[in-house]
């Protein structure tokens, strides 16, 4: 993609792969991780939450808002900092990145994908698909009790590190709303990046229909990533992006904001996946 790089922001998963048996990875080395400058906010994120799991379950499930059925995650999160570790790109699961693939991709897509892919998470702000972490649960949504809402809580810290990020390149903007929230580009940034919104038309009794539908909005933002890293596109800017997605067969409407500092709205349009 080019020496400027197309930052791609994505959502994380609520389901997560653990690192166990012969594929377990050492344990985690915050210091490690991609974008170092957000380690010491990670660090802070991840000390509340070991302790708050390893302290009051009942207390940690109502922060995490964890049904009956989730209990097992308290006792995973206590135990982060010597858990077993993988690939962000392979501890991410669900809809969206079945539809990436990116354990399928060749060697050049691949490399496009480590270095244009950012994943937001509660817990570690935002990685790299290529970062060794653990499994864990913790949503953008969660409030913990020292350090407040985490959407809040890395705003200001995203403001600090991400343009930088970005370079002069522009920003494909994938993510859900709560994970929007902790990071949004600005200025001249937020010209060069592109939102982008599926939706599903049917034709009922001869009139078309349009709906956001989940399962299509994961699947299809997986499958155009994938294509765009496939092909090697290099879109410098959101005008260039939507006429890459068409030649790669995607049907796409959207035009400039009417006002300045605003992101592109692109709406891609399916109709069964």
């Amino acid at each position: 993609m080019g020496e400027d790089t197309v930052l791609v922001l994505l959502p994380p998963s609520e389901g997560k792969a653990a690192a166990v048996g012969t594929g377990a990875g050492a344990a985690l080395e915050v210091g490690a991780l991609s974008l170092p400058g957000l380690t010491g906010a990670r660090e802070a994120v991840l000390t509340e939450l070991v302790e708050l799991c390893a302290g009051d379950e009942d207390k940690a499930a109502e922060v995490l808002g964890l049904t009956p059925g989730l209990r097992g995650e308290i006792a995973k999160n206590a135990a982060l900092r010597t858990a077993g570790t993988r690939p962000a790109g392979e501890v991410y699961t669900g809809v969206l990145y079945d539809a990436l693939g990116l354990a399928s991709l060749d060697a050049a897509a691949r490399e496009r994908a480590e270095r244009s892919l950012l994943v937001f998470s509660g817990l570690w702000g935002a990685v790299r698909v290529g970062d060794a972490i653990p499994s864990y649960r913790c949503s953008m949504g969660v409030k913990l009790p020292g350090l407040g809402a985490l959407g809040a809580y890395w705003r200001g810290i995203m403001d600090d590190h991400l343009p930088q990020e970005a370079g002069d390149g522009m920003v494909l903007d994938l993510r859900s709303a709560a994970y929007a929230a902790a990071w949004k580009p600005k200025g001249a940034l937020a010209e060069r990046t592109a939102t982008v919104r599926v939706l599903q038309s049917k034709v009922v009794d001869g009139v078309e229909k349009r709906s956001v539908v989940s399962h299509f909005n994961k699947a299809t933002k997986g499958r155009l990533v994938r294509d765009l890293l496939t092909a090697g596109a290099e879109p410098g800017g959101p005008a260039e992006l939507a006429e890459a997605l068409g030649d790669l067969g995607y049907a796409v409407e959207g035009s400039a904001p009417a006002k300045g500092g605003k992101p592109w709205a692109l709406d891609v349009i399916v109709t069964e996946l």
